[in-house]
């Protein structure tokens, strides 16, 4: 019997995962795609934030997706909302957000890392807030790291991410996701804040760093109809949770 995949369009068999350009069925070789994407299109994904005048906004982060995985997804740079599925969506033990409410959770996200002062002071609460939002299929963690370090220069410093054990990360992440507020993430960012490092030295940083995607990390996808009730309540309990706990 085939594993369960993640198949929000419903053509699996017909069009291979998410309806990659090679009609590929097989996921390690799509992983290895993605990765391949990825390295070769990095250093055109970095320059085209460089280039973003104040403020990064979220047609500049949807743009990084399409330049890091177009090649291989026709739908890279469009988020769930855009593309009609996977309006519910789960990974493992985290719920994200509803595709009608990326945008927005997406807007409160980019306006705090915007600020200087917020993303010194809270950079863990500003990824946890990407990652919350969800907004594509795949390549979430790869392009809100990318987004992510480019504000963090922006706003005078740098995470060492060399200091970073995967294991670790994932577990900081998930308590900021299920826990919005407690700091897990940004106590986590805040032990390896640095100076900022050179542009020129990014590319084989991000190139050297293992684990790039590590949200995917967190369990396989799973994705439900709008009207389903049991998901619909799971949903409306953590955004309840996440509203109760980012009330200032």
């Amino acid at each position: 019997m085939r594993k369960s995949v993640f198949d929000p369009f419903g053509d699996f068999d017909a069009r291979g995962y998410l309806r990659n350009v090679e009609n590929e069925k097989d996921l390690e070789l799509i992983k290895e795609l993605e990765h391949l994407n990825f390295r070769t299109n990095l250093e055109t994904a970095l320059n085209s934030l460089e280039s973003v005048k104040w403020p990064i906004g979220y047609e500049q982060f949807l743009n990084v997706h399409g330049i890091l995985f177009g090649d291989l997804y026709e739908w890279a740079g469009q988020d769930r909302h855009a593309l009609g599925v996977a309006n519910l969506i789960n990974k493992g033990e985290i719920q994200f957000e509803t595709a009608a409410g990326i945008e927005r959770a997406m807007a409160h996200a980019l306006e705090s890392g915007n600020d200087p002062g917020k993303m010194r002071a809270k950079p863990g609460y500003v990824m946890g807030m990407m990652a919350w939002a969800h907004p594509f299929l795949d390549g979430n963690g790869r392009t809100m790291l990318l987004v992510h370090m480019e504000m963090c220069h922006r706003a005078g410093f740098s995470i060492d991410w060399t200091q970073s054990k995967k294991t670790d990360y994932l577990t900081a992440l998930t308590k900021e996701l299920n826990e919005p507020g407690n700091g897990a993430l940004d106590q986590y960012m805040l032990a390896r804040q640095r100076a900022p490092v050179s542009r020129d030295e990014w590319h084989q940083i991000l190139l050297d760093m293992p684990g790039l995607d590590g949200l995917d990390e967190l369990g396989g996808a799973e994705s439900y109809s709008a009207d389903d009730p049991l998901a619909k309540a799971r949903y409306e309990e953590a955004s309840a949770l996440r509203s109760a706990n980012l009330r200032t």
